[in-house]
């Protein structure tokens, strides 16, 4: 092939199976311990309409998506149109007899004569593919006897035996695309995409508590605690409607237990006073927000960066709150892991901020290593002196002593309204005055534990692409663009937006010889942010918000 590197997209219409050959493929090749970058591109409907599902697959390590398309398996007629134009100069093209090549170079794959029955085609396919990349067949048979094994020996066997023939027929073709070279020797690795990996970052921290109502793309948060709930003792709730949601969260923190929530921008919108009621009560929880483009519904299953600005300034009055934006899939479970923590260490509500595109995103990830994990902060079930238990004492840090009733003799007030330290409702002017210091104390606390920005790269008198979020892949391959054609780049990557620590980034933005913030919406919200904290201007900016992920070519054509 030339390059290590192929892009592999499947394309095709919903209940066609693309996101079967996809899974099957890109476990296949994490397996055989190749790198892989999934992107995910589907219509808000269940069944037509044109998806995709692109592996980037390589030998060495690989960061973000990319453009052209090296190997496309068209599942419609309809998809050889669309992406005719994406093809690169090495591109193969599987498509059914059928429908024909449309005068592209490829295979015509005669499904009809390799599948018993049109279910069976995205085996073949997947036989197809896993002879033109000279895969062990090994490691796909084995994914379709875990996959099909509860079904029964006959499925097992009949989607074996098309996958068989679907391979034989390939090499018999003798295709001209090449194989993909050995893998670099990197350890166990396993497949997970984003949100896989926010909900066993959760359960590493103790979440023992979800409630939500499903939408997209924050529903698989919840659909992986569900997968694991029996097993590790977690609750899940479905609730009436979002407001429901995080109200019962808010409870049952208050009851003990270790809350997550998981919405997008339409659903967290209803959320708002329900925050609010966290960060009065000063009880912890945890809200995930999986990011797409609005207003209103806007492209419901397609990725953005829009909703800082929603997620800084939702609920009413002034509380403090911390902001996590994980850039790749390893980070999404350690920062989810982090934000249940500062949740329960600060009491106060705490936000992950993920979008469509990371939270869809398989990678291939080096298995967590739980013991290295610091404690994370407990409420006390116990005080020395019940009868004065105070749940809102007024402490230096503005973090009083949390009691989890029941547990013992004293009892544990709260109060939605403004409140004594006893926690009983006042409108004693000079008491509102002391208990809202107090608890804005607790953003000072954020503050000083909140996580810098990364540099990768010399920042000085380079083109310094600052971003935040899932973006960090695609500006990373872009500054190595740069670099390989002798301009000095480097990355400032934001892995938390708020609090905001200037004096860990600042010294950095000044080495630049410019700067460049790369965000996916119209407005640049963190470059906003920056300007209103520090007064920085960027020397310039990179939006996008048409739906779809950065890529490394997105970003320098517009530099």
């Amino acid at each position: 092939m030339g390059a290590s590197a192929v892009n592999i997209v499947i394309g095709g219409e919903a209940g066609q199976g693309l996101v079967t050959v996809g899974e099957f493929l890109s476990r296949a090749l994490v397996r055989a311990g190749y790198a892989i970058v999934v992107t995910q591109d589907y219509q808000s409907r269940i069944r037509g309409g044109h998806n995709t599902f692109a592996i980037r697959a390589d030998s060495a390590p690989v960061v973000a998506p990319t453009e052209g398309i090296d190997l496309l398996v068209a599942l419609s007629a309809e998809t050889l149109d669309i992406h005719r134009s994406d093809l690169t100069d090495r591109a193969l093209v599987l498509a059914d007899a059928a429908h024909g090549l449309a005068g592209l170079p490829g295979l015509a794959v005669p499904y009809k004569e390799l599948c018993p029955k049109p279910l069976y085609e995205n085996m073949a396919a997947l036989g197809v593919l896993g002879a033109l990349l000279c895969l062990d067949p090994a490691w796909i048979t084995g994914l379709i006897a875990e996959k099909f094994g509860r079904k029964g020996d006959e499925i097992v066997a009949a989607n074996s035996q098309v996958f068989a023939a679907a391979m034989d027929w390939t090499i018999a073709q003798k295709a001209a695309f090449a194989c993909l070279p050995p893998p670099e020797a990197r350890g166990r690795r396993v497949m997970l995409h984003g949100n896989d990996a926010i909900a066993l970052g959760g359960l590493a921290a103790g979440v023992d508590f979800c409630s939500f109502y499903p939408m997209t793309p924050g529903t698989s948060v919840i659909q992986t605690y569900i997968d694991h709930a029996d097993r590790m003792g977690v609750v899940c709730e479905q609730a009436e409607d979002e407001i429901a949601a995080v109200i019962m969260a808010v409870g049952a923190s208050y009851a003990g237990a270790r809350p997550m929530v998981s919405t997008s921008g339409g659903g967290f919108a209803l959320m708002v006073e329900g925050v609010s009621l966290s960060g009065m009560l000063e009880t912890p929880v945890t809200i995930v927000v999986a990011q797409r483009p609005g207003p209103a519904t806007g492209l419901p299953t397609r990725t953005e960066q829009a909703d800082l600005d929603l997620v800084l300034s939702a609920g009413h009055g002034e509380f403090p709150r911390a902001i996590f934006a994980p850039g790749s899939v390893e980070q999404c479970f350690h920062l989810s892991y982090r934000a249940v923590d500062a949740a329960e260490r600060f009491q106060s509500p705490v936000f992950i901020l993920t979008d469509q595109f990371l939270a869809d995103s398989f990678r291939d990830v080096a298995p967590f290593d739980l013991d290295s994990l610091p404690p994370v902060a407990r409420p006390l079930t116990a005080v020395p002196d019940p009868a004065g238990y105070e749940r809102y004492a007024v402490t230096g840090d503005g973090v009083s002593p949390r009691l989890i009733p029941g547990f013992c003799e004293a009892t544990v007030v709260l109060d939605s309204d403004e409140h004594t330290p006893d926690g009983h409702i006042t409108e004693d002017l000079g008491v509102r005055v002391t208990m809202q210091d107090k608890r804005m104390r607790k953003h000072d606390g954020l503050a000083k534990a909140a996580l810098p920005p990364d540099v990768y790269g010399d920042p000085d008198n380079a083109t310094l692409l600052t971003c935040w979020g899932s973006t960090l892949g695609a500006a990373l391959e872009a500054a190595q663009a740069l670099r390989e054609k002798g301009e000095k780049a480097a990355v400032l990557h934001f892995s938390q937006v708020w609090p905001l620590t200037p004096d860990a980034f600042m010294p950095v933005l000044g080495q630049a010889r410019r700067t460049v913030m790369v965000e996916g919406n119209f407005a640049g919200q963190l470059a906003r942010l920056v300007r209103r904290e520090t007064g920085y201007v960027f020397d310039g900016r990179v939006n996008r918000y048409d739906g779809l992920p950065f890529t490394a070519a997105y970003i320098l054509e517009r530099l």
